[in-house]
C-alpha cells in the first residue's frame, strides 16, 4: 500500500513502528609477527576506544535528532569496547519530507530529523588467526528506532567514521502503528534497497549483494571492497621490504580472508598449528 506524504501522517496516536539498523564494518591486516599483531591491536584499540565511539554515536543521536538520555561505555581489557546510547524524542512540529526519501542522510554538520524514544549501541571485536598472520577488527553497531524517521539515515555518516574493507548491513520495520481509521500500517515509507540509502560515490569503490526479503520487510546489503593495494594491509611497513613470493603468498591470505567474511564461509581447510604437537 503506497501511502501519501498526508496519509503518512495521520496515525492513530503513536508511530509504533521499530525500525533496525545493524552495521558491521571489518578491518584486515597482516600482521607477520606477534609484535606486530600486538601493536596492530593496541593501535585498533586506541583508535576506536569508548570515548571515541561515544562521539561517533553522539554525532548519530544528532542526525537523526535524538535526545541523548544516558550513556554506558566500557574498554575491555585484553581489547575491546561497548557503548550504549538510550535516546528520545526531540520536539516535532512537522514531519520532515526528506524522512521518506530513499537517499543518503546527511552528516552530521548538516540537517536534523527526528525519532521517538530508542537506543544506539557499538561493540568492538578485534581478533586474529593463531597461525597465518592474519588480525581482523569488527564493529558492531545498532541504531533502533520508533516514530518517523529511519535510522538509515545515519548510514552516510557511519560508513565515514570507519576505515572498512568490509560491510554488512541489514534492516528491519518490525511491529505496526494505525492510521486514523485502525488500519495497520507494517512499513510507513518506501525502500526497495539500502543500497539507496549509501552515496554513489562509496558504493562505486564496494562489489555489492543485497538479500532482501520484502514482504517481511527485512532487507540486507554486504559490500567488499573492489581494488586492493597490499600497502593498505601491512601494519608498519611497505610490501618493498617482501620479496615477491612472500608479497603474493600475504596477497592470497589476505583476500581468502575477506572472501570468507563477504561469503560468510570458509573457502579453504586451515591447517593445524604446526608447533601443537601430535
Amino acid at each position: 500500500m503506497k501511502l501519501s506524504q498526508e496519509k503518512r501522517i495521520q496515525l492513530h496516536e503513536f508511530n509504533n513502528l521499530t525500525k533496525s539498523l545493524s552495521f558491521n564494518m571489518y578491518d584486515v591486516c597482516y600482521t607477520k609477527s606477534k609484535q606486530e599483531r600486538e601493536a596492530y591491536i593496541a593501535y585498533i584499540d586506541e583508535q576506536y576506544n569508548a570515548d571515541r565511539l561515544t562521539k561517533i554515536l553522539t554525532h548519530v543521536a544528532d542526525i537523526i535528532g535524538a535526545h541523548v538520555l544516558n550513556v554506558a561505555k566500557q574498554d575491555y581489557v585484553p581489547q575491546g569496547a561497548s557503548v550504549t546510547i538510550l535516546v528520545s524524542e526531540g520536539p516535532i512540529v512537522e514531519v520532515p519530507t526528506e524522512n521518506y526519501e530513499e537517499s543518503p542522510g546527511p552528516l552530521p554538520s548538516t540537517a536534523a530529523l527526528h525519532l521517538d524514544k530508542s537506543h544506539i549501541t557499538v561493540h568492538t571485536y578485534p581478533e586474529y588467526h593463531p597461525h597465518e598472520g592474519i588480525s581482523t577488527f569488527r564493529a558492531d553497531i545498532d541504531v533502533s528506532t520508533c516514530g518517523e524517521i529511519s535510522p538509515l539515515k545515519a548510514l552516510n555518516y557511519l560508513i565515514h567514521s570507519f576505515d572498512t574493507d568490509i560491510m554488512t548491513m541489514d534492516y528491519r520495520v518490525r511491529g505496526f502503528t494505525r492510521d486514523v481509521d485502525g488500519h495497520k500500517l507494517f512499513i510507513d515509507h518506501d525502500i526497495n534497497s539500502i543500497q539507496n540509502f549509501i552515496p554513489t560515490a562509496i558504493k562505486e569503490d564496494y562489489d555489492m549483494i543485497d538479500v532482501n526479503v520484502y514482504p517481511e520487510n527485512i532487507f540486507h546489503t554486504k559490500c567488499k571492497l573492489k581494488d586492493f593495494d597490499l600497502n593498505n594491509y601491512l601494519f608498519g611497513y611497505k610490501k618493498d621490504s617482501l620479496t615477491e613470493d612472500e608479497a603474493s603468498e600475504i596477497t592470497d591470505k589476505l583476500k581468502i580472508e575477506m572472501d570468507e567474511i563477504f561469503y560468510g564461509k570458509n573457502m579453504r581447510a586451515h591447517p593445524r598449528d604446526p608447533s601443537r604437537n601430535e
